[in-house]
């Protein structure tokens, strides 16, 4: 009996502690200062010129809730927090049946009220520490001390996500149907309050089916609370809905996988408040071109509009200053908002050698240092064997230097020289020029089957395109609050990491996998682009059973495409096709009405007349092109010590 008293006193203690305790939070809040909520979650973006190109969070009209149909905050307040207008915040019987449920169903309901959702989207990351769930909740109590529920869920529908970037129910309403939101009909209403619960999957665009079914969901949910009849519910959706789906505004099908890698650097930005509430609103300066993109967009769509299992990512970089000019992660954001150009890694191929054949240069090794191009098995200890192969298993058996190698990508010849040097050279050369991938040094990396992420992959690539200088690659230029003050400017650093003067023989020999000098027993891998090319280009492929790359560069612009499918099955010679003609046209329109410009020859460097396939002086050699050499090198051939080792064997 004794025990039955102290326990119950003990719980009228818990008790009045909680009232006393949520008593005191509420007082406190209500003297706080009034958050604004117009204010609350604005993210502006910028392109490079200042100019707005996009509101991520917070609807670019505020509409008021008188302005907003009736069906759709009924059904708003129907599916996603009935009890709306009766709690102050939090619905604490929904919490506890959540909690129980959880707990004996082991299922994974959520009880988050309107209230407690709208702080919640305010938030630039989504980690869910004790700190952050303990101010999402005393911004909740906040918002209800400060404001009318009336007030509250306008602040909501004006900036919730209802997808394909957009954000507020007027841009929504606009976009998906073409009208604004107080002329929506019940079953449009219907299909727009489904779209918060999975805005990348319900939304019509996205998904027409998924929409719709979540869309009854919503409708029950209104038959449950009153809203509407079963009569009502029993005759929606039986003819299709017309969808809109556009904007007047950078209607691109694209520009969002840019938007989202925005946001996911401005996630990582320590200086910048995690809370959108806490800075009031954000204006995002990046570096974006919104002509390059959209030029970026029609060479894509050009050659790979039809596809259905191929995908596509690619990145336009700004050498000069490692500023990300254009990106797309995917095909179609409406279909995939999977950023393949963020969030995947793939083989590389063949276009992991420029970065071996600048560790040759700089270890020794010529434009026509020669290895023989021949099937070879290569023996390692413990009786490894390794038999790479030419792409076709074509050979040239014969010297050739490394110049013909680079236009030929000769794997055979890689892989000598990968071997000659040591295998960790290639690693540290690629750690060097900004790569953080953990690279490991086997016999194959210099055929790039090692995975890379393409901006990681692109940042080494720019330090051969900047002249050796490593740079960071970045979107975001610099982050204001709203009222102008800086909360983040990127600061651009100069990182001479590699030797001008191999960096520059290196780019000239990446222009021969175009030169048809290099036409031999193969030709160059990019030949068929040559004829369409308006200037000068640092070119290589690549190639593997399972990904085509092409990555191209000249002083003002350094693209990379990448094209495969997710499932990661072998593709064919469409797929290079496809990477090397988006690359070369995407160039070609970015650069259009520029001044040609290519890389200033080092003083230490010397140009010869050789032939492109031996490196020999043969003034009869209908292959003679230019090498080009440090003063002091320009040798007719070099052989490497390997090479003379199995001619005296």
């Amino acid at each position: 009996m004794k025990k039955l008293k102290f326990l119950f006193k003990l719980g009228i203690f818990f008790v009045l502690s909680g009232f006393v305790i949520l008593t005191g939070i509420y007082v406190f809040a209500f003297f706080s200062p009034k958050l604004e909520l117009k204010n609350m979650g604005k993210v502006f973006i910028y392109d490079q010129n200042d100019q707005l190109i996009y509101q991520g969070s917070g609807s670019n009209e505020w509409i008021s809730l008188d302005d907003i149909s009736q069906d759709l905050v009924n059904a708003v307040v129907s599916v996603e927090d009935k009890n709306f207008y009766h709690h102050q915040g939090f619905d604490y019987f929904r919490i506890g049946k959540a909690l129980l449920d959880n707990f004996f169903y082991h299922t994974r309901q959520g009880a988050s009220t309107i209230s407690q959702q709208y702080v919640k989207n305010m938030f630039l990351t989504f980690d869910q520490t004790w700190e952050r769930k303990i101010e999402e909740a005393f911004l909740t109590v906040e918002l209800e001390v400060h404001y009318s529920k009336d007030k509250i869920l306008e602040g909501y529908l004006n900036t919730i996500n209802y997808g394909e970037g957009n954000y507020g129910i007027e841009d929504a309403s606009k976009y998906y149907f073409n009208k604004s939101s107080k002329d929506l009909s019940l079953e449009e209403a219907l299909m727009l309050a489904g779209i918060p619960k999975n805005p990348s999957y319900y939304n019509p665009v996205s998904d027409y089916n998924a929409c719709i079914k979540r869309a009854k969901i919503v409708a029950l949910s209104m038959v449950e609370n009153g809203f509407i009849t079963q009569e009502v519910y029993d005759n929606l959706f039986l003819q299709e809905i017309p969808i809109y789906g556009k904007r007047t505004q950078n209607n691109s099908q694209m520009i969002l996988y840019y938007q989202d890698a925005v946001l996911k650097e401005l996630s990582s930005i320590k200086t910048v408040p995690t809370s959108l509430i806490e800075s009031g609103g954000l204006k995002i300066y990046t570096a974006f071109d919104m002509d390059a993109e959209q030029k970026m967009e029609e060479s894509i769509l050009k050659y790979m509009g039809n596809q259905d299992e191929l995908q596509v990512a690619s990145v336009l970089v700004n050498p000069k200053t490692g500023g990300v000019m254009a990106l797309t992660g995917g095909l179609n954001y409406a279909k995939s908002q999977f950023n393949r150009a963020t969030m995947s890694k793939r083989q590389v191929g063949s276009t992991m050698k420029p970065f071996l054949y600048y560790a040759a240069l700089e270890n020794g090794l010529t434009s026509s240092s020669t290895f023989m191009s021949e099937e070879t098995t290569f023996h390692f200890a413990n009786q490894q064997l390794y038999s790479p192969s030419n792409y076709n298993h074509v050979y040239g058996n014969q010297d050739i230097t490394m110049a013909a190698a680079i236009a030929f990508s000769d794997n055979i010849y890689a892989v000598k020289t990968h071997l000659f040097l040591g295998t960790d050279v290639l690693v540290d050369t690629a750690k060097l020029t900004g790569i953080e991938e953990q690279l490991v040094g086997n016999p194959s990396l210099a055929l790039g089957t090692s995975e890379l992420n393409m901006l990681d992959f692109a940042h080494g690539f720019n330090t051969f395109a900047s002249g050796g200088d490593e740079k960071d690659i970045f979107f975001i230029r610099r982050v204001e609050d709203m009222e102008g003050n800086v909360l983040y400017e990127h600061k651009e650093k100069h990182n001479y990491v590699l030797n001008s003067n191999d960096v520059y023989i290196l780019n000239e020999m990446m222009t021969n996998t175009t030169n048809s000098k290099f036409s031999s027993y193969t030709t160059p891998t990019a030949l068929s682009l040559a004829s369409r090319m308006s200037r000068k280009y640092a070119l290589k492929t690549g190639t593997t059973d399972t990904d085509s790359w092409s990555v191209g560069y000249n002083p003002d612009l350094l693209m990379l495409v990448w094209v495969g499918n997710d499932e990661a099955k072998n593709v064919d010679g469409e797929a290079s096709y496809y990477s090397k003609n988006i690359w070369l046209d995407t160039m070609e329109a970015v650069l259009d009405g520029t001044e040609q410009v290519w890389y200033e020859k080092p003083q230490n460097v010397v140009a010869l007349v050789r032939d492109g396939i031996t490196g020999k002086e043969d003034a009869s050699s209908d292959n003679n092109t230019l090498f080009y050499y440090i003063k002091g090198t320009e040798v007719a051939s070099v052989k490497t010590s390997i090479e003379k080792k199995e001619e005296e064997n």
